[in-house]
This record gives C-alpha cells, sequence and structure tokens, in this order.
C-alpha cells in the first residue's frame, strides 16, 4: 500500500496567485523577482518573515514556478556549516542557468542556525547575500533572532497569520477536491483552533476527514495547540467585550505569565482606547504593575491574582462604552527592542564584569557609577593602552565605552596596542617562570646547541653534589667542537670529586699536569685566552655570560 500524501504537499499552491492570506507580501514578492528578470534587481536578497504556517515556503516555491526559475533550497535538515553553504549554495548564487533564467537560491529557518552543526552558517548567510548574483530567499520565523548585518543587507517582507474565514475557505476547496461532504462548522472550528496557521488547519482537516465520505461537527476532535497565536482572542475579549469576569477567564486559557500579558495590554491599549477611556485603562494598568512589583520584592505569587484582574476585568470596564471595529494588535515592541539590542547589552554586561572584577564591585554597580568613568579613563591617549591591557577589553567592548563603534580606527589602534602589550607581559611571565624553576638560568630565546655546554656543566654539578667520584667523560673541547670551532687554548676534561670541607666544581690543568680543584665560581681564562683578546680587541663569551 503506497504512503500516504501529505495534504499540505498535495495542495501546495503552484502560482503566487494561489497564495492566500498575504496579498501585500506577495505583491512585494513578485515585484523583486521582477526586477530580477529585467537584470536591475532591487535588492540581491529578500527575508520571508512571520509565523509558522502562514506560507512562506509556499510563496518561495511558487515564485520559482511562476517564474520557471531553477531554485536550489537548504532547510533545517541539512548541516549549515559555512563549508556547505560556500560549497553548495555560493556556486548557485554565481552562476546562471544554461537557459539565462535566474537560479532562486532559498535558506529555510535561516534565523535558527545554532549548535555544531551549523556553526559559522550566519557568517557564510551574510557573505553569500553581500557577494550573490543570483537571487537569494531568506525564510524566518523570528524576524530580529537575526544577525543586524544580515537584515540590513537583504529586504524584508512580513507575513502575517491569517484569518480563520480565509483558513476555512481553503479547507472547503480540499474537501471538494477529495469528494468529502463537510459540515461548515466543522470547517469554521478547525480554522479557529489552527490559530492563522494553515498548514495545521490542513493536517487537522486531513486528520479528520481523510478516507470518511463526510465530516460532522462532532468528528472534530481537535484542541488549540498554538497558545501564543490566541493571544489576540484574550485581546479581543478585554478591549471589546461587556463582562470583567469573562476578560479574566480568558486570560486564564493562556500560557502567560501576568509579566508577559501586561506588555501585550500596555501595547495595544492606545489603540483600542482613546480619551478619557485611556486615561482609565493606564490608571488601572498601573495599579496592576504595582501589584507585579511587589510579588517580585516579596516572592509573594498569591498577589498574582490582583494584577492579573486589574490587567483584564480592570482594563475592560474602564471604558465608558463598547467599542467596536477591526484593531490590528501587534506584539509588544519592547520585546522587539530587547532583540534588537540584545547584542550590545552582552558587550556591555561582559564589559562590566571584567572591570568590575578588577575595582571588586559588581557588575550592576559598574554599569550604574563607572561605565562613564572608565570611558573618560580610555579618551585619554596615554591611559587608553595600559588599562585596556589591564581589563582584557576587545574592540567592541572598548567602542561601547567610548561611544564609538569597534572598526573605527581609533578603536582599532587601542585594540591592537592592548594586544601586543597583554603578549608582552605574557611572554615577561613565562620567562620568569622558566628562570624560576631553578633548572637553567638559560633565556628562552637560547638555541639548543648554545644551552647544551651550560646543561653539561649543570649536570656536572649535579653529580659532585650527589657524591659521585668518576670524572665526567665529556672534554671541553667535545663542547667547544659542537659550539663553534676549537679556540687554540686546550682545556682539559673536568674531574670532580668530593672533599671533605665543600664539593668540587670544575677543575683545570695544563697538558700533562695533575687535575686542580677550585671553589665554586666563574671558572678562570686559559693563557691562550688573553692573548686572543688583545690581539683581537674582543672577548669571547663565556658560557656563563647569559
Amino acid at each position: 500500500m503506497p504512503p500516504a500524501v501529505k495534504w499540505t504537499e498535495k495542495y501546495r499552491p503552484d502560482t503566487l496567485k494561489q497564495v492566500l492570506g498575504n496579498g501585500k507580501a506577495v505583491e512585494e514578492l513578485r515585484a523583486w523577482a521582477a526586477s530580477w528578470e529585467r537584470k536591475s534587481p532591487i535588492t540581491g536578497a529578500v527575508i520571508l518573515y512571520g509565523p509558522a504556517g502562514t506560507g512562506k515556503t509556499s510563496a518561495a516555491l511558487a515564485l520559482a514556478r511562476e517564474f520557471d526559475w531553477d531554485y536550489i533550497e537548504m532547510n533545517a535538515s541539512d548541516a549549515r556549516t559555512a563549508g556547505m553553504i560556500q560549497k553548495i549554495a555560493g556556486p548557485a548564487s554565481r552562476s546562471m542557468t544554461f537557459s539565462g533564467k535566474p537560479r532562486l537560491v532559498i535558506l529555510d529557518e535561516a534565523d535558527n542556525l545554532h549548535g555544531t552543526a551549523d556553526r559559522g552558517g550566519a557568517a557564510a548567510m551574510l557573505r553569500l547575500v553581500r557577494e550573490t548574483s543570483q537571487p537569494v530567499l531568506l525564510i524566518a520565523n523570528e524576524y530580529y533572532d537575526m544577525e543586524k548585518p544580515l537584515r540590513d543587507a537583504a529586504k524584508g517582507i512580513q507575513f502575517r497569520s491569517m484569518r480563520s474565514t480565509t483558513i476555512a475557505q481553503a479547507l472547503r476547496e480540499i474537501c471538494r477536491a477529495e469528494s468529502v461532504e463537510c459540515d461548515p462548522d466543522a470547517l469554521m472550528m478547525i480554522a479557529e483552533r489552527a490559530g492563522g496557521d494553515m498548514r495545521s488547519g490542513v493536517n487537522d482537516l486531513q486528520a479528520a476527514a481523510q478516507g470518511q465520505t463526510s465530516l460532522a461537527l462532532e468528528d472534530v476532535a481537535t484542541a488549540e495547540r498554538d497558545v501564543k497565536s490566541s493571544i489576540f482572542k484574550v485581546l479581543e475579549v478585554i478591549f471589546k467585550g461587556n463582562s470583567a469576569q469573562e476578560a479574566l477567564q480568558a486570560s486564564y486559557a493562556l500560557d502567560e505569565s501576568p509579566e508577559d500579558l501586561i506588555n501585550w495590554v500596555d501595547e495595544n491599549l492606545p489603540l483600542a482606547y482613546g480619551g478619557e477611556d485611556l486615561w482609565q485603562g493606564y490608571e488601572r494598568l498601573a495599579r496592576a504593575d504595582v501589584f507585579l512589583g511587589r510579588v517580585r520584592i516579596r516572592q509573594n505569587y498569591g498577589l498574582w491574582r490582583y494584577a492579573s484582574f486589574l490587567m483584564t476585568g480592570g482594563v475592560q470596564a474602564a471604558k465608558a462604552a463598547a467599542r467596536h471595529g477591526y484593531v490590528a494588535f501587534r506584539p509588544p515592541s519592547r520585546w522587539r527592542r530587547m532583540g534588537q539590542t540584545k547584542k550590545a547589552r552582552n558587550v556591555r554586561d561582559s564589559a562590566a564584569k571584567k572591570i568590575g572584577r578588577h575595582c571588586h564591585v559588581s557588575a550592576a554597580f559598574v554599569r550604574a557609577e563607572l561605565m562613564g568613568f572608565v570611558g573618560l579613563l580610555l579618551a585619554d591617549k596615554k591611559k587608553a593602552v595600559p588599562l585596556a591591557a589591564e581589563l582584557e577589553l576587545d574592540a567592541d567592548e572598548i567602542a561601547l565605552l567610548l561611544g564609538s563603534t569597534s572598526t573605527t580606527k581609533k578603536v582599532q589602534s587601542i585594540f591592537e596596542e592592548a594586544m601586543k602589550m597583554r603578549a608582552a607581559e605574557e611572554f615577561e611571565e613565562i620567562e620568569l617562570g622558566w628562570q624560576g624553576t631553578g633548572t637553567s638560568q638559560q633565556p628562552l630565546g637560547g638555541t639548543p646547541l648554545e644551552r647544551a655546554p651550560q646543561a653539561q656543566a649543570d649536570a656536572g654539578a649535579v653529580l659532585v653534589g650527589a657524591g659521585v667520584t668518576e670524572a665526567v667523560p665529556a672534554s671541553a673541547e667535545e663542547t667547544s667542537a659542537v659550539v663553534a670551532e676549537p679556540p687554540k687554548a686546550e682545556v682539559a676534561a673536568p674531574a670532580v670529586g668530593p672533599l671533605p670541607e665543600e664539593p668540587v666544581v670544575a677543575a683545570e690543568s695544563q697538558p700533562g699536569s695533575a687535575a686542580k680543584t677550585r671553589k665554586r665560581g666563574r671558572p678562570k681564562k686559559a693563557e691562550n685566552e688573553g692573548k686572543t683578546e688583545a690581539k683581537t680587541g674582543k672577548r669571547q663569551k663565556s658560557l656563563f655570560d647569559f
């Protein structure tokens, strides 16, 4: 038995005209594609963004079919690393088809690049959009989850949630094509519970009607799945209802905390009310916010009931008369601003932690009191580089404190000089730590051949300290043969042996004479060594002159 075909794929629109519910967005998309056909594109890329199930991917595929464009698609099921994007989408964005038609590059879920599987994908996507010679179409649910440079490099086209009547109309056409008799009330119930998501409505219809010849209201057993979209129904009840108890009960069906719900009411109150009603509405909303503040301070969540009633039933009772008409409710703009400033806030918090760690204060105190003071210190040319090096600030943090951008010449100069200073300090610490081990007094810059004689002398001293009476086999002549040309002075091999008074460190002898012992210290020069220095005027570097 062949597998059942999903109705969402079977009845996907073939042309942009068949895409329902977002006429303005479709017209903008068609105009963008037409500009590519005229060889004068408006922008290299567009971003289709909006809630799930509103027809973004269907519009992208319908665009390719309507204009007879070849297309390549990458979605969340593909590994969208920098290498994969450059390997697959990169060549496609720079070469036309054999027919001379543009090739459409579709990158789905462009706002959902995360984890190891998509490492470097966002940067590669930005590079692709900036360097493309073919139309690129990005699809995202959350527009402000994408990086700002990527949003600036592409044209944004918003798809909105669909009305229940539009979804019900599409479901009715599917039932007619599948020869299923459907009760209009059943279709409307499916459409309302879809919450503006066409894909969900079609899936619910298929689950209830597939294999059936008729569909009645009692056959529909779906529940509301998208709690976020039902917030608009609650707002309708709050601003247009007549019962304060009904408004409070409607808020119970939400999976929203009072802190989130008050933001929705605050954003849409000026759109629904005006005049004295608006003043009264904000008066009740302010009292609700007082109770929310007491919840945060006292951790007494029982006070939520008062805040919830004031922001729902209280706001509803603030209007003097019933209000009607369509109101285009919108999400809280504060959330949008928070998304836009997320990166800047992260940079601010990182700089505050670094400053607080050196000043032994909290990051909150730094943000409130010290950020401006540190910025004034960085503005001083003499103090900027040492301060940035001490605090280990990066370019973005320096730019934030100076009130500039990270690409300016001043910020880059301070950052680079601070990096050099930190590198020099780290090298110095390593050098001191190496010398403090006691194994060798040579600097780290010496070569192995230069360190070999000193290592041999250190080994001889260790043998002497251990009471070994056997002479060290390596002679000075053998050592000098490794380091450089043999000097004219001939030095006999040192012999070591323990003495009752103090250990013997080194011994010198002329050819044929017995070995002499001497105390620890700088060895004497050979006879011919001094004559050589007098003739040349230069003294040969001793093994101990490091």
